[in-house]
C-alpha cells in the first residue's frame, strides 16, 4: 500500500502504530463526566454519564475529559444512562445526531418533553432538527449508550427549557452567561463580575417549533431501514455503504440520504461481510468511524489496529486506509462537509 499526497496542503506521511493508537477511543476506556450539565443534580437525571470523545464539545464543565481535541468541523460525544434516566429538555444551535449503540430510548420533544415522543433501539439513527426542545430517556431495562455527533467545531451553548434552570437552582448549580457551570455544593463560586445565564423566557419557548408525530418519526432511521437507502461509493466485495445523513453529493455519485438537510457532515452506515475489505483508499476530509457491532481492522502502511464494538477512530486526512473484517461488522462513518470528495483508490 503506497501513501500519496492528496493536495498541495495535505501531504500524506508515515503514521506509527502508537500515533494511530492515540486516535482510537475505546468504549471500555471512556471517561465520564457526572456533572457536565446544569441538569445533573435533577432527580431522574443525576445518574447520567456524559462524554466528549472528539472536539471541544458542549459540556458546561471545563474539567470534562477530552481524549481527542483536534478540530474536525464537528464534535463527537456520548451519553450513557441507566434504565429510566432522563436527559432534560434542551436545544442546540447546530445539528445533533444520535446513533443508538445500546438500550431502548425515547426522544422527547417539547418544553417538557410531552408533545411528541418516538422510540429507537440499537442501530437506529436520529437527527433532531434545530429550533425545538428535545430530551431523551432510556426506557429499557439495561444501561444504554448514545453516540452523538454535533455540528461545527463550536456548537454554541445549550438552551435549556425554563424548568431546568429552576431545578438546577434548587440543587446548587448555576449556569453562567459564558456557558460554564458553577457547583455551589462543592464550594465553587462564580468569578467576580460573572453573570448567570438568563433563564429561557416564555417568548423564546414560543419560538421553538412543535413538530407532528409523523415529522419526528421521519427523522429516525430504524435498524431495518438502511437497505433501501442510496448506496455510497464503498460497495462490492462484501462491502455496502448507505447514505443516511447529508444532501446529494455529485462528487461521489450519491443521492441524498433520508435526513438530507445540511448538517456540515455526512453520516454513512457501512456493512462489511465476513472476510470483506474496503480496499485501500484515501479521503480528503476528516473521517470518524464508530463500530456499532462486530470487529474491524484498520490497515495502513505503518501497521494495523483492531477495533471492537463501541470504539471510535479518527483516521488522518490523506492516509491510505483499508478497513477489513474477519467475521463481519457494522460501522457508522462521519465525513466532514456537506459535499465530501470521492474516495481515491490506492
Amino acid at each position: 500500500m503506497a501513501l500519496i499526497a492528496t493536495d498541495e496542503t495535505t501531504a500524506a506521511r508515515a503514521w506509527s502504530v502508537d500515533e494511530m493508537r492515540a486516535r482510537v477511543v475505546r468504549y471500555d476506556e471512556l471517561v465520564p463526566c457526572l456533572n457536565a450539565f446544569i441538569d445533573t443534580r435533577t432527580p431522574g437525571s443525576e445518574t447520567k454519564e456524559n462524554f466528549t470523545i472528539i472536539g471541544p464539545g458542549v459540556s458546561e464543565n471545563p474539567d470534562q475529559h477530552v481524549p481527542i481535541a483536534e478540530p474536525h468541523g464537528y464534535n463527537i460525544g456520548g451519553a450513557r444512562q441507566p434504565p429510566h434516566c432522563v436527559n432534560s429538555q434542551h436545544s442546540h444551535e447546530t445539528a445533533e445526531v444520535f446513533v443508538v449503540f445500546s438500550g431502548t430510548w425515547t426522544f422527547n420533544i417539547g418544553e417538557r418533553g410531552e408533545d411528541v415522543r418516538v422510540e429507537a433501539g440499537p442501530g437506529a439513527v436520529a437527527s433532531i432538527p434545530t429550533g425545538m426542545f428535545r430530551g431523551f430517556t432510556n426506557v429499557g431495562d439495561e444501561p444504554g449508550f448514545l453516540w452523538v455527533v454535533l455540528g461545527g467545531d463550536d456548537p454554541g451553548h445549550v438552551k435549556w427549557a425554563p424548568y431546568v434552570f429552576d431545578m438546577a437552582r434548587d440543587y446548587g448549580l448555576i449556569l453562567l452567561e459564558d456557558g460554564s457551570l458553577v457547583d455551589t455544593t462543592i464550594g465553587q463560586r462564580a468569578p467576580a463580575g460573572a453573570r448567570p445565564m438568563p433563564r429561557t423566557t416564555a417568548e423564546e419557548v414560543a419560538r421553538m417549533r412543535i413538530p407532528s408525530q409523523a415529522e419526528v418519526e421521519a427523522v429516525v432511521v430504524p435498524p431495518d431501514g438502511f437497505g433501501a437507502l442510496p448506496q455510497g461509493p464503498l460497495r462490492g466485495r462484501g462491502v455496502d455503504e448507505r447514505a443516511v445523513i447529508g444532501p446529494a453529493n455529485p462528487d461521489e455519485g450519491l443521492a441524498a440520504g433520508p435526513l438530507d438537510w445540511p448538517h456540515g457532515f455526512h453520516l454513512r452506515r457501512v456493512t462489511l461481510a465476513a472476510g470483506a475489505s474496503t480496499g485501500a483508499h484515501v479521503r480528503l476530509e476528516p473521517e470518524v468511524v464508530f463500530v456499532q457491532s462486530g470487529a474491524v481492522t484498520l490497515c495502513w502502511e505503518g501497521g494495523a489496529l483492531d477495533l471492537g464494538p463501541g470504539d471510535t477512530l479518527t483516521t488522518p486526512v490523506g492516509l491510505a486506509r483499508d478497513y477489513m473484517s474477519a467475521d463481519g461488522a457494522v460501522l457508522f462513518v462521519v465525513r466532514g462537509g456537506d459535499r465530501p470528495a470521492a474516495p481515491i483508490p490506492v
